[in-house]
């Protein structure tokens, strides 16, 4: 019988070094494993992109991993989060603590604390396709080179391309009918950095910021579009096209919605929503997916990053306590699965929550809202409660039931 140790995962190649790639680079490192980063882009790409709350389920995986202070450095607490009408009057509250930032921020705190700890990251190394050879992989990238390791794991988005090679017949992220725009501005309109996440339900569309220390103001606007854009259109989109498009949606809301929208000068940026609800299988051979590339949830609940997170402790253990790489891959899908189908399918209704069509509409929902924001707020215990215990060990026998 030959002998399970030798089967054991020793080496990983990761690609993508967003946010999975390097939380998971560092558990890997805890479970006696080598992982490398390979990154498509030239450079680093820390000054991209919208910002996001952090949820504490998310943070408590940092917490494991002794990176939530460098994480939290470069971030600024939200304290609640208040829900009002499109007059501004107050609906209700949710108490619940997250950490807001810029993910691009967050990216390269955790880029620099894996580099810190070791781990390696190569730039440039658009990811082209992968083979099995003996009891491993070999990868190939886009500049001709290649890399080998016992395992390949795909961290490399909604719209990996890992995912499309090595399972061409996966599911398709699917568009949810709604396009998100974000922004930074100083507006002395806005209210004061007091930690409150304001979100209006306005009359065409949802608009939310939040003033932090120093005065920087953070804001975000969703609306319904029910086709779908092009790829890449709305990332096309000049700020000055999709400033003047959204005070003319937001003329009549109440104030500073529009304030902070006229007072951004640069920089606004707009995305289509995907989610993909999940794939019949997170791996295939020595492969396997994490993060939104094998599971992806609307920004609407806030779990993206977390849910990428708690993704990479789960799999590093079941890699550091499994004999084979197939079993750990087999275990991890089972124990995550249940946990992200429900998060992502939350964050589909609470999107389509957000735009009432009429006054008649408005007028119930402001009715009913308070009573469903209570029963949200109670949803959201078992959510950032959620904890992995890295000491626990991971049993063959791992299934669903385990959550």
């Amino acid at each position: 019988m030959r002998d399970v140790e030798t089967t054991r995962t020793r080496s990983a190649a990761l690609i993508g070094c967003g946010i999975a790639g390097p939380v998971l680079a560092m558990f890997l490192q805890k479970a006696g494993i080598e992982a490398v980063i390979y990154e498509g882009s030239e450079k680093p790409r820390d000054d991209v992109g919208a910002f996001l709350n952090l949820a504490p389920n998310g943070l408590a995986v940092l917490d494991t991993l002794g990176v939530r202070e460098d994480v939290e450095r470069v971030g600024s607490q939200t304290t609640s989060t208040a829900f009002l009408n499109h007059h501004g009057k107050k609906l209700g509250e949710n108490p619940a603590e997250t950490l807001l930032l810029k993910r691009g921020l967050l990216n390269q705190a955790l880029r620099e604390a894996a580099v810190n700890r070791g781990i390696r990251v190569e730039y440039g190394k658009f990811f082209e396709s992968v083979e099995e050879v003996g009891d491993g992989v070999r990868v190939r990238f886009a500049d001709g080179t290649t890399a080998e390791a016992d395992i390949l794991i795909g961290c490399d988005g909604i719209h990996s391309k890992t995912r499309y090679t090595v399972m061409p017949d996966a599911p398709h992220p699917e568009y949810t009918g709604v396009i998100g725009t974000a922004g930074y501005t100083r507006s002395k309109d806005a209210a004061p950095a007091d930690g409150v996440m304001r979100m209006s339900f306005c009359y065409k569309g949802f608009f939310g910021y939040q003033t932090i220390p120093g005065g920087e103001v953070y804001w975000f606007e969703n609306y319904h579009q029910a086709k779908e854009p092009a790829r890449g259109e709305t990332e096309r989109t000049p700020h000055e096209e999709w400033k003047s498009r959204l005070l003319e949606r937001h003329r009549k809301d109440h104030h500073p919605v529009s304030a902070i929208i006229d007072s951004t000068a640069s920089g606004i940026i707009g995305y289509p929503i995907y989610d993909m609800l999940t794939l019949p299988l997170w791996h295939r051979g020595r492969v396997c997916l994490v993060g939104d590339a094998a599971h992806a949830t609307s920004p609407h609940v806030g779990q993206g990053a977390s849910m990428a997170m708690e993704d990479a402790i789960v799999l590093a253990k079941c890699l550091r306590d499994l004999p084979t790489p197939q079993q750990a891959f087999a275990a991890f899908q089972s124990l995550r699965q249940e946990r992200v189908e429900k998060i992502i399918k939350e964050g589909r209704r609470t999107g389509n929550q957000k735009a009432a069509a009429n006054g008649f509409q408005r007028s119930v929902r402001d009715l009913v809202l308070p009573f469903f924001l209570k029963l949200g707020v109670k949803a959201t215990v078992p959510v950032y409660s959620y904890r992995v215990s890295w000491e626990e060990r991971v049993t063959e026998n791992a299934t669903a039931a385990a959550l």
